[in-house]
């Protein structure tokens, strides 16, 4: 249970290098700078510490203007004039939703009522016979139900005859130019009603001082919801005289966005129209808007109705807009998510050494250039902030020879002769750290110089040492021995201390220090376990193993490298010889994973 809250109870942190560099700072403030100025910007302009609510509303319109229209009809076989006064009631219609529509022109066909009679004349309605036309033939362009006979339908012409509201309707051209023309002078009012739930506030579009007599102007009078229907097609630069006459589709949009905070507070609507129909006529194929509605009546108990076709402008009025205020966890999240922003410095800087120390820079033609210089800086930076692991696995295996500068790795699974002659990977050795006591396999104070006589310390020679009988063919020290492994595992004990001839490392004055001095070792194992108590055999096993980890640590100065090391083999038999086995066999290398 103790054990489960230790290890629950705990807290980790980032180890941070930091770099004492004049450029790299000023980089990093330039940065810093940059992201704080970005950041303040948005919170403040796009005022990203309210919450904000999007807008409900509700539109109510009134449009209001008289037209005169002037009709050429026929009465008594004479045509005639007839002026006709539209009204409200007249050109506008009720729609569903945020609409309204206003009609500009129209064609009419009077005097319809149920009875047979000959099809306006189209490519499909045209015939020369009976045989031309099928009974109770019908499809969405025609006017009525064939009754299987061809007729007349003006001197020699023939069309199909059918059931349906006779005359059939004539298919013609919009008048030109459109009846209602002066509806360009029509006004419509906007009511507009807005309501922001979350935030408790309602309010609309029409201002307590509005001067009921004014009219929309973009700059002159922009808060007014009366607007004139010309000087909207005007404001999206269309001609309102040239839509009126097929008709067409204009959006009136309401921007509300409001701040709703007391020291800024800020709520009007602001007006903006878009034409939403296709503008080129021409090229539609059904180009304007327009729809069909009749007028029914009766007449000597015959019931009768006059077809209207209508073309007009549809008032599509869109709004939209959100409501904001101050929120206090907003501000604490806008400002949570920023703060990685500034991690774009230290990525960037990152970058910089990453770049600027790889082996490409490092191998440039021209070894005095400042760049290279500055390569040289980066790789020292990233030698500081980089480890380069390698993952751990039972096959992998690290080498060293005396006579090379770096450390070699090596993995087993390539093996198919004894490590010696196995090149391998090569791998920087790391630098020893003699400030870590604990890693420092060395008492210096073990032994005190005689006074008057400097203390000498004796050089490893490159010469090469006479070779014994049983050294093996691989060997170049002539210290080594053959391996008493099984053969399959024999090649991991086939490596000598050096890459090629010369002097043995076990002749060396460190290696007699550091390796095989009892006195050394015996302090370590002390320090290990102050209270260890040793017979002879634990001791020699004890100071063996506390020999080979010595080595390792010294050849390989990394604790993870050393966990994989190999000894040579004049290493490996000269410590044993130092603190042999009673029983003469050794196990060899062990993995520790």
């Amino acid at each position: 249970m103790l054990a489960w809250c230790s290890d629950f109870f705990h807290y980790e942190t980032n180890k941070v290098t930091r770099i004492r560099s004049m450029n790299y700072g000023t980089i990093k403030w330039i940065l810093h700078m940059i992201v704080f100025s970005y950041v303040s910007f948005a919170l403040v302009s796009d005022k990203l510490y309210q919450r904000k609510e999007p807008v409900i509303s509700s539109v109510h319109t009134k449009v209001k203007g008289v037209a005169e229209v002037r009709e050429e009809v026929v009465e008594d076989g004479m045509k005639k004039v007839v002026q006709t006064v539209f009204d409200t009631a007249d050109y506008t219609f009720p729609l569903q939703g945020n609409s309204f529509f206003v009609m500009t022109n129209f064609l009419k066909t009077e005097g319809q009522e149920q009875r047979l009679c000959p099809e306006y004349p189209a490519r499909r309605t045209l015939c020369s016979s009976d045989r031309g036309c099928k009974k109770g033939w019908m499809d969405p362009q025609s006017k009525g139900i064939q009754t299987g006979r061809c007729i007349e339908y003006k001197g020699k012409q023939k069309t199909c005859e059918v059931s349906a509201w006779c005359p059939t309707e004539a298919v013609e051209e919009a008048p030109r130019p459109a009846l209602l023309n002066s509806a360009e002078n029509f006004t419509v009012l906007i009511k507009n009603n807005i309501d922001f739930p979350g935030h408790n506030y309602t309010t609309r579009n029409i201002l307590p001082d509005i001067n009921i007599t004014c009219t929309f102007h973009k700059i002159q009078n922009p808060r007014c919801p009366i607007f004139r229907l010309g000087d909207i097609f005007q404001e999206t630069g269309d001609n309102f005289s040239e839509v009126a006459i097929q008709g067409g589709i204009m959006g009136i949009e309401i921007y509300w966005d409001c701040n709703l905070d007391s020291w800024s507070y800020h709520c009007l609507p602001k007006y903006s129209f878009r034409r939403l129909d296709d503008k080129i006529t021409s090229e539609t194929l059904y180009p304007g808007y327009n729809f069909r509605y009749a007028k029914y009546y009766k007449e000597n108990n015959v019931e009768k109705r006059t077809l209207i076709k209508v073309f007009g402008i549809r008032f599509d009025i869109l709004v939209f807009g959100t409501g904001g205020k101050l929120d206090i966890i907003q501000l604490i999240v806008y400002i949570g998510s920023t703060l990685s922003y500034f991690g774009l410095a230290t990525m960037f800087i990152d970058s910089l050494i990453d770049t600027y120390s790889s082996k490409c820079c490092r191998s440039r033609i021209y070894p005095y250039c400042k760049c290279c210089e500055c390569c040289a800086v980066n790789e020292y930076y990233y030698r500081k902030k980089c480890e380069s692991i390698v993952e751990p696995k039972p096959t992998l295996k690290y080498v060293s020879f005396v006579d090379e500068s770096h450390i070699r790795m090596v993995d087993q699974q390539l093996l198919g002769r004894s490590l010696q002659g196995v090149n391998g990977e090569e791998v920087p050795r790391p630098s020893m750290d003699f400030a870590d006591l604990s890693r420092l396999p060395l008492s210096i104070q073990d032994l005190a110089p005689t006074p008057g006589h400097p203390e000498e310390i004796q050089l490893l020679s490159e010469e090469v040492t006479p070779r014994s009988s049983n050294s093996p063919g691989w060997c170049q020290c002539g210290n080594c021995l053959p391996s008493q492994l099984p053969e399959s595992h024999r090649c991991l004990e086939e490596l000598c201390c050096r890459k090629k001839p010369g002097a043995c490392i076990t002749t060396s004055e460190p290696f007699r220090k550091l390796v095989l001095s009892r006195q050394v070792l015996q302090f370590l194992l002390l320090y290990q376990e102050p209270l260890l108590v040793l017979d002879a055999e634990a001791t020699n096993s004890r100071l063996r193993h506390c020999a080979y980890r010595c080595y390792t640590t010294w050849r390989f100065g990394s604790q993870d490298l050393a966990d994989f090391a190999i000894l040579p083999s004049c290493c490996r038999w000269r410590i044993r010889r130092e603190f042999p086995k009673s029983q003469g066999q050794y196990s060899g290398f062990k993995s520790p994973y």
